[in-house]
């Protein structure tokens, strides 16, 4: 793979390049409808995947926050046409690496000294490229380990990168008015926050501390004094992307025993830490030959405050659900109603929001739940697919609920989607025994 000497840091630069995307995606509707004169029956099939080809190069050699985007929807099978996902779950860990010397660079800017003198063995070429960072694999003392470096100047241009995307989003989600900005001030702090490696290493000794005793959970250890807040090092583990492994496992016991410990994983973060690891998606997690799950990457913690925690989760029983005033009054805490609502707005919501939550939350009704139950799966690319047509919505204000849901519910579908790949069935109440 050809690697980069130089990123786009500037914002001219970077809105240039998605410029010049942008045209290429422009020509690409004009040769589709063009043919579509020709041939009424053409499907948007090789559309969807000529945009996500462009769409995917122009953001790759832009890295940092522009392709976290593309990172976060390739998460949503359900609402994004299969090409894209395709395309941008790439973004998880294959895109064009640094060159060598600008990984020495690196290195003397931010340990002071080139990688061969401080490690035993440093590989020059990368064996994961991301969207902020990528690893290189050393050895020190006889450890085997996973050296993560940080893209130049990803930090610096998060802000100018959100600048551009704004407007598409606001489009997109249909935001009204000034409240919007909290949604854009939320995902602009938790892209600064994964820019700080010092941050990582702290989340990541204080989570794998909290959790070693969950069954058939592992996690890699961080070294403070190989690391900085640009360059962070680890153990090197042992294992295939949950991605690589669910494409091949036919084992269900096995997937049973992932998926428990995953699901483990996430309640006891959820309910005893008051935070979670909210990039739930498969290049974040390995699986290793004793069938453990290993969980990496620990840049994006979302801390869940307890006047939001509380109502989420009375959300999720159905005593609330099914009772009219119990669940209006939680709509409410959690900024879904709004004092300025019409009585339209407040009828639409609610009847919108109490379908959504009471499919959403059905893994949390019983004792058991087998996520590789298609029906329910089923349903909610339905529901998500029912309400990208609903043409009532788009001239609501789209100005719904606390900016913590945006991570939250994030880590929720994320967790459902890794769950349903393994066809993991789960004891949803085992967490409670390590609390």
């Amino acid at each position: 793979m050809k690697t980069l000497d130089k990123i786009p840091t500037n914002k001219i630069e970077r809105a240039g390049q998605l410029v010049k995307t942008g045209f290429k995606v422009g020509g690409n509707y004009l040769a589709y409808y063009s043919e579509k004169v020709v041939n009424p029956s053409l499907t948007k099939d090789k559309l969807n995947e000529n945009n996500a080809e462009d769409i995917y190069d122009g953001l790759k050699s832009l890295k940092g926050s522009a392709l976290k985007v593309a990172q976060m929807l390739s998460m949503e099978k359900n609402i994004m046409p299969r090409a894209y996902v395709e395309k941008f779950s790439l973004a998880q860990f294959s895109v064009p690496p640094l060159s060598a010397p600008l990984v020495r660079k690196t290195f003397k800017k931010y340990l002071g000294k080139a990688p061969e003198e401080i490690f035993d063995t440093f590989s020059e070429n990368s064996v994961n490229a991301a969207s902020i960072g990528q690893v290189h694999k050393a050895s020190k003392d006889g450890k085997e380990l996973a050296v993560k470096i940080q893209y130049p100047g990803v930090a610096e241009s998060i802000g100018s990168d959100l600048a551009i995307v704004k407007p598409f989003a606001i489009k997109m989600f249909n935001l009204q008015g000034k409240d919007s900005e909290k949604y854009f001030k939320e995902v602009e702090h938790k892209l600064m926050e994964e820019t700080d490696y010092n941050l990582e290493l702290k989340q990541g000794n204080e989570i794998s501390k909290a959790c070693a005793q969950i069954d058939n959970l592992r996690f890699p250890r961080y070294y403070e004094n190989l690391s900085s807040e640009k360059i962070l090092t680890m153990d090197w583990m042992h294992g295939e992307h949950l991605s690589e492994f669910t494409a091949h496992n036919e084992d269900r016991d096995l997937g049973d025993k992932l998926g428990q410990a995953l699901w483990d994983f996430y309640m006891y973060q959820m309910h005893k830490m008051k935070q979670v690891h909210a990039d739930p998606h498969p290049g974040n997690f390995l699986v290793d030959k004793e069938g453990n799950l290993i969980a990496i990457d620990f840049g994006c913690i979302k801390q869940v405050p307890e006047d939001f925690y509380v109502p989420y989760f009375e959300l999720a029983r159905p005593e609330i659900i099914d009772n009219p005033k119990l669940f209006n009054e939680k709509l409410y805490e959690l900024e879904i109603l709004r004092e300025d609502d019409s009585p339209k707005e407040i009828e639409y919501f609610t009847a919108l929001f109490h379908r959504l939550l009471s499919l959403f939350t059905k893994p949390f009704h019983s004792d058991f739940f087998d996520f590789s139950d298609t029906e329910f799966f089923g349903q909610i690319a339905a529901m998500g697919e029912e309400f990208s047509k609903d043409t009532q919505l788009r001239k609501m204000n789209g100005n719904r609920g606390s900016k913590h849901f945006l991570y939250i519910n994030r880590t929720f579908f994320g967790l459902y989607n890794l769950l349903h790949d393994l066809k993991a069935r789960v004891q949803t109440k085992q967490f409670e025994k390590y609390i």
